[in-house]
């Protein structure tokens, strides 16, 4: 069992920046990954980015690239998504989860590969 605690959300204008954080504790695996998705109202589900938590390889969707950067703190069991030039459309309540036993090829964006999820925490972005 694991559990995900995110952290970090809010309000920010266009432009400007935020950090979340997601806490796991538990069982996991020295082969796992964690990854941050988004859903917005009336919208599907959609993965943010990923990382590889012993060879820290990082993984974007392409609305991510650029702006975001995912870390990982292996002491702290914690990851970290920071989030730069905001915009509206990010607006959306991010998701933290925990693939427990990755297998390779690692698909990142197919959520059906993470077990748990995080309750969720609010980003807006107003303009």
């Amino acid at each position: 069992q694991v559990q995900l605690a995110e952290s970090g959300g809010g309000l920010v204008q266009a432009g400007g920046s935020l950090r979340l954080s997601c806490a796991a504790s538990g069982r996991t695996s020295s082969n796992y990954a964690m990854a941050w998705f988004r859903q917005a109202p009336g919208t599907e589900r959609e993965f943010v980015a990923a990382i590889t938590w012993s060879a820290g390889s990082t993984y974007y969707a392409a609305s991510a690239k650029g702006r975001f950067i995912i870390t990982r703190d292996n002491a702290k069991n914690t990851m970290y998504l920071q989030m730069n030039s905001l915009k509206p459309e990010d607006t959306a309540v991010y998701y933290c989860a925990v693939a427990t036993n990755i297998a390779f090829p690692f698909i990142a964006g197919d959520d059906h590969v993470y077990d748990y999820w995080g309750q969720g925490t609010q980003v807006t972005v107003s303009s």
